[in-house]
């Protein structure tokens, strides 16, 4: 199971973005984390009511936490959520696979900053050019909304994937 995930996470991240310019910065002061492909893997996950297909990946801290189940994640843990369009296999239409990129999220644990957000700095990069989400920081209020129904689990609506 392992080997098909890190395949599957193999062949998604050459649908990634590559940056060609400077680092992009959400308008809360959150820069796009480059390696975020690199960590890993937490759960696939998909979203009926936007029809995408998910990868969250986290970093060191972040899935060191999560394994352990220790909640809340400690300051410095940072996940990634990476959307796609789901698409059906054109050989094999009972399949569904990740089509066009639609954005990648972050979510950056930092309990004394981010303190009025639950502990969590949020950010958004949307489509290929990885273009800022927001207008201003005000943004986050958006982020934090959806997450306050899982506010008992630390605002996280993931958890690691079972293996065996």
């Amino acid at each position: 199971m392992r080997k098909a995930i890190f395949a599957c996470v193999s062949l998604l991240s050459m649908a990634i973005p590559v940056l060609a310019g400077p680092t992009p910065v959400a308008p809360n002061g959150i820069a796009l984390y480059p390696d975020y492909m690199s960590w890993r893997v937490v759960a696939p996950s998909y979203r009926e009511d936007k029809g995408h297909i998910r990868v969250i990946t986290g970093n060191e801290t972040a899935v060191a936490a999560l394994r352990a189940g220790v909640k809340p994640l400690p300051d410095g843990s940072v996940l990634a959520k990476v959307a796609w369009k789901a698409v059906k296999h054109p050989s094999f239409p009972v399949a569904t696979e990740a089509g066009e990129f639609v954005q990648v999220e972050f979510m950056v644990k930092d309990a004394k900053k981010y303190k009025e957000t639950g502990g969590w700095g949020f950010a958004r990069f949307v489509g290929k050019d990885l273009k800022p989400y927001g207008k201003d920081a005000s943004f986050v209020n958006e982020c934090f909304g959806c997450h306050t129904p899982v506010a008992g689990n630390d605002y996280l609506f993931t958890r690691m994937a079972g293996t065996p």
